[in-house]
């Protein structure tokens, strides 16, 4: 079964984590932060992709 891709929002993650975070950024800031968000979005979108074998395990839980 293959997943559809996700597509996100990026301009309003960061206006919420402007907000969870208490920061206040300027347009010119807001902009460049999208303008990298969606650039490590479109990097990371091959690895995205790749099939996993569904039987493969989850990683461990640390607890110390």
């Amino acid at each position: 079964m293959k997943n559809s891709p996700t597509v996100t929002d990026w301009a309003a993650y960061i206006s919420q984590m402007e907000s969870v975070l208490a920061l206040e950024l300027d347009d010119v800031r807001r902009q460049e932060v999208l303008l990298q968000f969606s650039r490590i979005a479109q990097m990371a979108e091959p690895l995205m992709a790749l099939p996993l074998d569904s039987r493969l395990d989850i990683a461990g839980v640390y607890h110390a």
